[in-house]
């Protein structure tokens, strides 16, 4: 390897790229790691991180008007977003410095700088210096979409400055049903903002099971969030200190914020991949790769959001320590998309892994459905109306659990725990041989006996 400067250029100091960098510094490769920004990517910086924090912090107002029902009275509680932010962003820059010092005792160096691709075995950065690799991987992730272009668009903030803003706004309009959308939704609420989500579809979520949709939904508009479905935002105006939304509804809002977050697409652009060849994929607009995250250009990977593949932080790290595990460490690994669990941090929470109700229905003749919902022990005191959501999907046949949804407080821990029973193929007999764990709201996964529905999908179907 001898013939070029470094074995291993990765552009993009996100999770994924970070992991495949110190993987094949473990190896012994050369590796050097472009970022342009700051280290740690759209999850330590600008997503999942901060965001889960802010959830929190919001998730606090519920605590407080919980409390009077245990006997406690909390007097003249308030709130201050400007410390709230200030005390986050000192734990990101705790998280970045934590990434940039693992990064370099793997002895992978850092150039903070962008990069771009000159052909299939040269990087340009943008201080003029030319890097040769033998093997280039892309790990540049995702960036928020507006989508098409109206009038006002200037106005409109994404979560990337969500994260930033001066005050916590009194009424915001967001434009989007997927899980960024609502769980920004949520964390406003949380604070005391009043919210309005606009969505073109028929309902939120689109993607996630049928029952999840319509729980989640009920959930939020009890906590006084508006959900206006069917209708886009088709210009935005500023009016006084705020703005003017106006719906292709006819109708109109005010609001001190207007925030889209309507998708994302894949950071492709300006990387000089046509300089090399590397081919994107019509479909979904990411980078064409093979099951080992190969591109079309053999010594060229690409791994994360930038393929548009499943977009999450930790399916983004298994695929860069797979391609390091094949590359550099000379073994057959390919990163597994089967079967990954998801959480959505809306109030409640949703967790979820395996397939959906639908899902099911179109792949297996005999599904037999298991569903419950309830009020949890803790609302029996504080009062609260809410309830949680849980539901397996099971295949009839073989008695197999294809899936598990769950919507309540802590279903994102509950289902981390659930999701290596389905990917080890458990079955509901499985389920029902464990004992419960009582009293907690999770026993309710394994003292289901009794199917709510059962689908049989006929032959000629």
């Amino acid at each position: 390897m001898a013939d070029f400067d470094v074995d291993l250029f990765v552009i993009g100091g996100g999770s994924g790229g970070v992991r495949a960098a110190r993987i094949a510094a473990g190896y012994g490769a050369r590796v050097m790691v472009a970022e342009e920004y700051r280290m740690g990517g759209t999850c330590v910086i600008r997503g999942c991180v901060p965001k889960k924090l802010l959830v929190m912090g919001s998730h606090i107002r519920h605590e407080l008007a919980d409390a009077a029902g245990f006997g406690w009275t909390i007097a003249n509680a308030t709130f201050d977003w400007p410390t709230l932010i200030a005390n986050k962003d000192k734990e990101i820059g705790r998280l970045e410095a934590a990434y940039t010092t693992n990064v370099e005792k793997s002895g992978t160096r850092i150039v903070k700088t962008r990069a771009v691709l000159e052909d299939a075995h040269a990087v340009r950065l943008a201080t003029g210096e030319k890097v040769t690799a033998k093997y280039v991987l892309i790990a540049t992730g995702g960036a928020p979409n507006h989508g098409r272009m109206i009038e006002g668009i200037e106005h409109v903030i994404s979560s990337n400055e969500a994260f930033h803003l001066e005050k916590l706004p009194r009424r915001i309009v967001i434009q989007g049903g997927g899980y960024i959308a609502l769980e920004f939704a949520c964390i406003f609420a949380g604070f005391g903002s009043d919210v309005t989500v606009v969505y073109r579809g028929d309902n939120i979520l689109r993607g996630f099971d049928d029952d999840v949709r319509a729980h989640v939904r009920s959930e939020m508009e009890k906590e006084g969030i508006s959900i206006l479905t069917g209708c886009t935002v088709e210009k935005v105006e500023k009016s006084g200190e705020g703005y003017i939304s106006h719906l292709s509804s006819g109708s109109s809002l005010a609001s001190d914020q207007v925030m889209f977050a309507i998708g994302r697409h894949p950071n492709v652009a300006n990387l000089g991949l046509e300089n090399a060849g590397v081919a994107i994929n019509p479909a979904n607009g990411g980078i064409t790769v093979n099951a080992y995250s190969q591109t079309s250009v053999p010594n060229i990977y690409a791994i994360g959001d930038v393929t548009n593949r499943v977009n999450l932080t930790p399916v983004a790290i298994r695929e860069g320590h797979a391609f390091a595990d094949t590359v550099f460490g000379k073994r057959d690994v390919k990163a597994d998309h089967v079967d990954v669990p998801t959480a959505v941090f809306t109030q409640p929470e949703i967790g979820t892994v395996g397939l959906t109700e639908t899902q099911a229905r179109a792949q297996y003749s005999h599904v037999d459905i298991y569903k419950t919902t309830f009020k949890p022990m803790k609302a029996t005191l504080s009062g609260r109306d809410t309830r949680i959501l849980m539901k397996l999907v099971v295949d009839g046949a073989t008695d197999r659990v294809l899936g598990c949804h769950i919507v309540g407080d802590y279903a994102a821990e509950t289902i981390q725990a659930v999701a290596i029973a389905v990917k080890m193929k458990a079955t509901k007999a499985d389920f029902d041989s464990t004992v419960a764990l009582h009293p907690t709201a999770a026993e309710e996964l394994v003292t289901m006996r009794t199917p709510t529905a059962r689908h049989v999908r006929l032959a000629a179907e």
